[in-house]
């Protein structure tokens, strides 16, 4: 993981050692809490003047979700982090669970003690085996030193946590699926309400949050809040893990303030490969709306502008495609991903997802007709914001800002039969 203005430990030998992180105030955060006592609201305070926000996607505050927990409701609550990253273009909390484990432990320490969750649930991708194990490693380490368990040093408070590997769903970093699937069923969005918060795992309340997102809770918590807020820009505190892939010199991981230009950030990803031009970025994984390459080199890379430029910042899997690429091909290749993990429990999804992989694979084979061009909007209008879960959205955007952007690449296959690009790198 490539680190800028970054505030993990990884230039460290073996970062993921609990003696590496213990020895940079690992902890220091979670033994003041159980020293202290602290007031969960103290701490949520901090965290909603930190304007940390999920970076699992949606991008919404942290600490306005922890208040949603009905903190003294009687019986069991659970907080659970969702590590299943399934988004293509997104890789940055594997590398966290192999580099910085102790990192999100803690955090999920923290917050099972600010919603009163005495047991918690790391839900990981199944085929990340090497991030697994270094979690499950980490996590043997803690309850070693008497950092997780029962009556942690001697405070009075318990916290069990458990890795729980996936099965290797896309639908399943959708939060209610997974729910679902942690309970050992098919992995389904439900409805809601209610929501996890109110009904949740087992039926109980439960948060839920993103890997990166409760990993920065430690260090927002030793330095306070006002400090993370300005590290980035007002409503988009602090800093944020960018995977950035695609034709670029320097594909990897980059950890810098939101707000940063996005030009900015292509630099520090060593540029464009070999000198090409860019064309076109995916700023925040596949669901989300292209932006054409001179529109991304005036945006900074933080929520509220990348909204502005007309996408989403997503998870900030940023993928970066140069002249030589063919968006018709890219297309077709984002539209059968999301036909193919559909789970088919809403009929818009189910047949709408493969009615735009056939028609997007018709016009990129040189079968397709101008009509099928404008079926793609008006199918995509129809699925948007018409199922239980966002999978049927992030199928239809891509489709419909594709189309907006690059119709006359469209219209070219339609009438050439061919790309209208000389050669094609994907």
């Amino acid at each position: 993981m490539a680190n800028e203005v970054c505030f993990r430990n990884l230039h460290l030998p073996n970062p993921w050692k609990l003696d590496t992180y213990v020895g940079n105030e690992g902890y220091d955060a979670w033994k003041k809490i159980l020293k202290e006592k602290t007031d969960p609201d103290d701490i949520i305070a901090e965290l909603k003047t930190s304007c940390l926000r999920g970076r699992g996607g949606a991008g919404f505050p942290t600490g306005l979700k922890w208040s949603f927990m009905p903190r003294q409701a009687e019986g069991q609550k659970y907080i659970v982090c969702n590590s299943d990253e399934g988004e293509p273009g997104t890789f940055k909390d594997r590398d966290i669970l192999r580099f910085d484990p102790h990192s999100l432990i803690e955090g999920m320490a923290i917050a099972g003690y600010c919603i009163g969750a005495t047991v918690g649930y790391n839900y990981i991708r199944g085929e990340f085996d090497e991030p697994i194990e270094r979690f499950e490693q980490a996590l043997e380490e803690a309850y070693a030193a008497g950092l997780l368990g029962k009556n942690i040093m001697g405070s009075g408070v318990d916290f069990d946590l458990y890795a729980h590997p996936g099965a290797g769903a896309y639908i399943c970093g959708e939060e209610t699926a997974l729910l679902e699937s942690l309970e050992g069923k098919k992995g389904q969005p439900r409805f809601k309400p209610p929501f996890p918060a109110g009904y949740g795992l087992y039926g109980r309340p439960t948060t839920i949050n993103n890997t990166e997102t409760l990993s920065s809770v430690p260090t927002i918590l030793r330095n306070g809040g006002q400090w993370f807020l300005e590290l980035g820009k007002p409503n988009n505190g602090g800093t944020k893990i960018f995977s950035v892939s695609g034709h670029v010199n320097k594909p990897g991981n980059y950890e810098v303030p939101l707000g940063t230009p996005f030009a900015e950030l292509l630099k520090l990803a060593g540029g464009m490969r070999n000198g090409a031009t860019l064309k076109a970025v995916i700023p925040g994984g596949s669901s989300v709306p292209i932006l054409p390459g001179e529109t991304m080199m005036n945006v900074d890379m933080d929520y509220d502008s990348i909204a502005q430029a007309g996408s989403m910042l997503g998870a900030g899997s940023v993928i970066v495609m140069d002249d030589s690429t063919c968006m018709v091909k890219v297309l077709a290749r984002i539209s059968h991903f999301y036909f193919e993990e559909s789970c088919g429990q809403c009929t818009p999804c189910r047949e709408g997802t493969g009615w735009l992989s056939r028609l997007v694979h018709r016009i990129e084979h040189g079968k397709g007709s101008i009509a099928d061009i404008d079926k793609l909007e008006d199918i995509a209008a129809k699925i948007e914001g018409r199922t239980i879960c966002a999978l049927g959205d992030a199928a239809a955007m891509p489709v419909a800002s594709f189309v907006k952007h690059y119709r006359n690449e469209f219209v070219y296959h339609v009438e050439h039969k061919r790309c209208m690009v000389g050669s094609s790198v994907h």
